[in-house]
Parts: structure tokens; C-alpha cells; sequence
């Protein structure tokens, strides 16, 4: 079974990677059969070529910066849950979007689903 640390240094990872657009990076955390729902409700991106032209096409299209605003969750299972926020532009106007997201991850410490949990309605002004 996966470690809570693996867990809570993988999200973290995730974060920092998000943080410095290194999508190579992002992808490398996924195991290969990997689904993906970003946000929750709209279709799953399943396996790690379609993740990672999901994230080529959200991340690739400008730069944005990643924080998490309070610590990882984790359970005994092999699951993670966080809060983070995002700064951006959208619709041409400096913004932040907080997440959640929940992670269920392989015995190799590889993300094998995760869930992001927010809606445009959660997009607000920067500042």
C-alpha cells in the first residue's frame, strides 16, 4: 500500500508542477491507465496520451500559477484530497479559480483517477 508521504509529496508535486507549467512533469505522475475529470460532470479523459493533450491544450494556452491553501488530506487507502487555487487570465481578466481535488493513486505512488472538484461560477476577479 502507498504511503500518506507519498501521497501528500505526489499532490504536492502536482502543484509545484502546475505552478512552473512543466506538463511533461505533470504527466509523468500519472499511471499510464489514468482517468481524468476536470471539473467533475464533464466528460473523463482516459489514459495518459488523452491527459496529456488535455493538458497541453489547458495549460499550454497561457501562463498560470498554482498554490495550495492548506494541507493534503489523505486516507489509509491510497487516496488524497486538497485545496489549491489558481491564478489566471480568463475571458481576458486576471482571476483565481480555488479547487479541490481528490486523487486515488496505484501501488507505485502514480495518480490512477482524479476529480476536480469547481465550476466557472467559482472563477473570480484577481484581487
Amino acid at each position: 500500500m502507498i504511503s500518506v508521504e507519498r501521497i501528500r509529496a505526489t499532490m504536492t508535486r502536482y502543484v509545484e508542477c502546475v505552478d512552473a507549467g512543466n506538463i511533461e512533469a505533470i504527466i509523468a505522475l500519472f499511471a499510464e491507465d489514468a482517468v481524468l475529470e476536470d471539473p467533475v460532470g464533464q466528460p473523463q479523459v482516459c489514459g495518459r496520451a488523452a491527459i496529456e493533450d488535455f493538458y497541453r491544450r489547458s495549460l499550454g494556452t497561457g501562463k498560470v500559477s498554482a498554490t495550495l491553501t492548506g494541507p493534503v488530506r489523505t486516507t489509509l487507502n491510497g487516496y488524497g484530497a486538497m485545496a489549491f487555487r489558481v491564478d489566471m487570465f480568463w475571458q481576458g481578466q486576471a482571476s483565481t479559480l480555488p479547487v479541490i481535488d481528490v486523487m486515488e493513486f496505484d501501488e507505485q505512488g502514480r495518480i490512477r483517477s482524479m476529480m476536480a472538484y469547481w465550476s466557472p461560477d467559482d472563477i473570480l476577479p484577481y484581487g
